[in-house]
């Protein structure tokens, strides 16, 4: 899969986030991840922490 800044994704913790850069393509992201409990957290993903792209 390959993602683009500001592409919507599914983590497989059930949280969405959005791509906001673009460390390495396949390997590590920076996102805003929409938190459950309503706010939004910008930290650094993994590829592996994403189940899929929703939008």
């Amino acid at each position: 899969m390959i993602l683009q800044e500001y592409d919507k994704v599914l983590l497989k913790t059930g949280e969405t986030a959005y791509i906001v850069e673009i460390w390495e393509q396949g390997v590590a992201y920076e996102a805003d991840i929409d938190k459950k409990d309503g706010s939004i957290e910008t930290d650094t993903i993994k590829h592996e922490d994403i189940e899929k792209i929703v939008g």
